[in-house]
């Protein structure tokens, strides 16, 4: 059996990322699930690119703050204690507005974690 418990906060930050992301899945040597933690500061992007997956899918859990998703249909506003789901082809870019007042931190949990993110562009 295996378990792991983990403080994010140990965890070192992502390299190369819009915001503070630190993998719980890497660390946790998980293999059919991608987790990891986002903290946001104003003006900062979850993800490194407005995208969608072909096959995963994901969820975001807002743990502090406001998070932001602009999708094709229009913007979400998720609040924290609430959840906001991409289903697979989904477009989407969550991000902390440059005008917010604080920090976003996320929980976000998708499956299956190799479906990578495919660029997607609003204007095309």
């Amino acid at each position: 059996m295996g378990y792991h418990q983990i403080d994010p906060e140990d965890l070192s930050a992502t390299a190369d990322y819009p915001c503070d992301r630190r993998g719980v899945s890497d660390t946790a040597e998980l293999h059919a699930l991608h987790a990891a933690t986002y903290e946001m500061t104003p003006g900062e992007d979850l993800s490194r690119t407005y995208h969608y997956h072909e096959t995963r899918e994901e969820l975001f859990y807002v743990l502090d703050g406001t998070l932001h998703v602009e999708t094709p249909d229009g913007e979400y506003v998720v609040s924290a204690d609430e959840v906001f789901v991409a289903e697979p082809e989904s477009p989407h870019r969550a991000h902390n507005p440059d005008d917010a007042d604080e920090s976003v931190t996320v929980l976000g949990v998708g499956a299956p974690p190799t479906d990578i993110a495919r660029p997607y562009d609003p204007d095309a």
